[in-house]
């Protein structure tokens, strides 16, 4: 992809529709007069008086003990150096969005122009009242250290800069892990430490308090190693200065080094520095984009390395989203007053013992892997285990509850790790899961309808973001000069026209479709005129194993779209019908509804199928399918021909597949209301919880329902999704979106993975 298409894909993510990725969002009704009156005048008089008489009050009336406060001056924004306090703003707002997605709290990014510790520190000390918590984002070192340490002796609400605790706190679960499993003492190792900037500093900081010993530290910067000769040191990095006399370069410094950590510059280690460490090395190469010395280049270097870095692409990746929700979540639950030494040595411990724990089959799932489990390849747990929550908070709570920083006491443990269980962000997870596991196993993808703009653009994204390998139908000199006039860059890759005379294996993929059809009212003269259609030609390669999925039907109706794929490929063995499903994206967690495009008034057995395909498909993406039957009746409280069917519907279903769990008939507000279900039909088989899959009892109901919920809901819809084929075949919405076929070409992705694996098995 070009350097110019990507800058306006990053531009255009932030600016179109709604400036910016975070808005205020009411959480009390405001529908009606009354409800303004409680919330602005004259109701809001009565909390207002209750805090005047008890400070503590604002906690349990306003937002405070939820919102955090992200807050830089832009003097130093990730790799872009000091680019001011307007230009920290998308970074400051993208953190306050990893905050709410994986911890659920809220939070203000401020911009400060103020660049001298006085100033900085007087405006955040005022903010005081306005928030439960502070996260120093970004600034410049030294002056990143005066500022917090200042505001964490000044002020009474937790404060902490990310850049200088996240890394350490991660990093140092690592280490410990690491050296666990290369059977060394903390107290005993030799470490290298390259780059003295704030990370580093504390990095180095909390190694020491794990365990390290001071002289066993050598540090650099980018003038040479720390020692007492030099001239040009703060006191934060004086403290770091070595005694030893035998280390004047990076070379020295690593012979027989048990420990090398980077936060400095890429490709500064060489094969020889590497080479020249201790037996069972631990690199830390944390630099990015590029590490100080490349992962795959380490591993090839030393067989006995374990190596981490900051990058997603590799194994242990150092990423300070493990930490720094959940130690906020943590201190804001209690209270605290600080983020103290006690609470980060808890988080990091956490961490690390959390690694050492079996991988749920979620998380496996997640990234592709049979068997995630403790070792070289796996000292840190990954960012989307959702255990993090509840082991890192908690363990951060208890901490600020034993060094007495805490205002509010936990009484049920138990209680609270349920609490913090249903604070996880569930509307966009799985979108995020299942877009990591297809890019763990990308597959071929065959876009039909390549000579649309929409088709290249998200081509070009699941190339970039390696979800999937496009391969393009049509005619090659329209799509060329589309993706010139876009300035689209998809390489070399491959076009193909099925109406060219040199389209490969044409004929015999003719020859194929006359011979599965010639009963059926087709020749092989017709077969032939038939895989011009790109269509039946994408159908054809996916059936012979030339590519993975099909994506078509962003221009084409859908039984266009569908009818090729049924007479060359089929339906999956014991599938006599297939299905179609979407996947609703809501605020209380995924949805999934079916049939809602081809199956027009199912019959009772049709039913069934459907919903046996739904508890199949459903369970690939790792969640337990709860089935409701809707109709406008429940448990036979209306007679009529819909009732009638979903119910015996429902009652053959309990008997072939007694393990599913499904019940039905049932309206979709008990289906969905599990205390309402609960409080009017204990009986049901749900059992007092919310269905997450939903059978309607014929196209036009499914068909309403999601495009209802789509538009009136703000629900994202995904789909729709093809069950039943023997070989993906999915087909996007009239008109879809860039996004949603990015979605559909990611389910795709997952589909055929799936189908692969079934194989495997077979």
């Amino acid at each position: 992809m070009n350097k110019t298409n990507r800058k306006l894909d990053a531009l255009n993510y932030h600016s179109k529709g709604r400036p910016g990725k975070i808005q205020v969002v009411p959480t009390k009704p405001t529908n009606s007069q009354r409800d303004l009156t409680m919330a602005y005048s004259p109701g809001v008089a009565q909390p207002c008086l209750e805090i005047a008489k008890n400070v503590d009050d604002v906690y349990k009336y306003t937002a405070k003990g939820n919102l955090v406060a992200v807050i830089s001056n832009g003097t130093a924004v990730l790799g872009l150096g000091n680019i001011g306090p307007e230009a920290s703003k998308p970074v400051m707002e993208g953190k306050g969005l990893l905050f709410k997605i994986y911890a659920d709290i809220d939070v203000f990014d401020l911009e400060l122009n103020a660049t001298t510790v006085d100033e900085f520190v007087n405006i955040v000390k005022a903010l005081e009242p306005t928030f439960g918590g502070i996260n120093l984002e970004d600034i410049s070192a030294p002056t990143c250290f005066e500022i917090e340490q200042r505001l964490k002796a000044e002020m009474n609400i937790p404060v902490m800069h990310d850049d200088q605790h996240g890394t350490a706190i991660i990093s140092g679960a690592a280490l410990m892990n690491a050296c666990e499993l290369q059977g060394k003492q903390l107290s005993e190792i030799k470490m290298v430490v390259n780059g003295a900037g704030a990370a580093a500093v504390s990095c180095s900081k909390m190694y020491l308090s794990l365990g390290v010993k001071q002289e066993n530290l050598v540090m650099f910067d980018i003038n040479g190693v720390l020692n007492h000769d030099r001239t040009d040191l703060d006191p934060m990095r004086m403290q770091f200065a070595t005694n030893r006399t035998d280390v004047k370069t990076l070379s020295d410094a690593m012979v027989d080094a048990d420990v090398f950590v980077g936060l400095s510059a890429g490709n500064v280690v060489t094969p020889d520095m590497l080479r020249s460490m201790a037996p069972h090395p631990i690199v830390f190469a944390m630099a990015n984009p590029e590490p100080e010395i490349d992962y795959e280049t380490g591993v090839a270097t030393r067989d006995d390395i374990i190596m981490a870095t900051g990058r997603s692409d590799y194994p242990n990746q150092v990423n300070n989203v493990l930490g720094f929700p959940y130690i906020f979540r943590g201190a804001l639950d209690v209270r605290a007053t600080a983020i103290n030494e006690e609470m980060k040595r808890a988080a990091a411990h956490a961490i690390a013992e959390l690694t050492k724990k079996p991988v749920p089959e979620a998380v496996n799932l997640a990234y592709n892997a049979k068997n995630l489990k403790f070792g070289k390849d796996y000292i840190i747990p990954k960012p989307m285990d959702q255990r993090l929550i509840t082991e890192v908070s908690m363990a951060v709570a208890r901490a600020a509850v034993e060094s007495g920083v805490a205002r509010k006491q936990i009484i049920d443990w138990d209680a609270y790790a349920e609490e913090l269980r249903n604070r996880i962000g569930k509307d966009d997870r799985l979108l995020r899961n299942i877009s990591l596991k297809a890019k763990e196993n990308p597959k071929r993808v065959v876009f039909a309808e390549a000579d649309n703009y929409k088709i290249l653009k998200a081509a070009q994204i699941v190339k970039d973001e390696g979800i999937a390998t496009p391969i393009l139908l049509g005619n090659a000199e329209k799509i060329k000069s589309i993706l010139e006039e876009t300035e689209l860059d998809l390489g070399d890759i491959r076009i193909i026209d099925p109406r060219k005379d040199n389209a490969p294996c044409v004929d015999e993929y003719a020859e194929y479709l006359y011979n599965k059809r010639q009963r059926r009212g087709i020749t092989l003269y017709e077969a032939k005129k038939l895989m011009w259609d790109r269509n039946y030609y994408g159908a054809a390669m996916v059936q012979f194993g030339e590519a993975d999925a099909l994506i078509s039907g962003l221009t084409k109706s859908y039984v266009s779209t569908v009818k090729p794929a049924l007479q060359i490929i089929g339906t999956e063995p014991g599938v006599s019908r297939v299905a179609g499903m979407y996947l609703m994206i809501t605020p209380k967690g995924p949805v999934f509804f079916g049939d809602t495009t081809v199956n027009v008034d199912p019959t009772v057995e049709e039913l069934v199928d459907i919903t046996a395909l739904m508890d199949r498909s459903v369970k690939h993406f790792n969640i337990q399918p709860r089935i409701a039957l809707l109709s406008y009746s429940n448990f036979g409280s209306n007679d009529g021909r819909i009732p009638e069917k979903s119910r015996e519907a429902t009652r053959i279903l309990h008997e072939r597949y007694p393990d599913m769990i499904v019940d039905g008939e049932m309206q979709a507000n008990f289906a969905i209301n599990s205390a309402l279900l609960s409080d009017n039909f204990p009986f049901s088989t749900l059992d007092g919880k919310p269905a997450n899959t939903l059978i309607f009892p014929n196209l036009e109901s499914g068909n309403i329902a999601y495009k209802l919920l789509q538009e009136l809901g703000g629900a994202e819809a995904v789909g729709p999704i093809l069950l039943g084929l023997s070989k993906p075949v999915h087909v996007l919405q009239l008109g879809s979106s860039v996004r949603e076929i990015v979605n559909m070409v990611t389910i795709a992705v997952l589909d055929a993975q799936q189908k692969e694996q079934n194989e495997q098995k077979a």
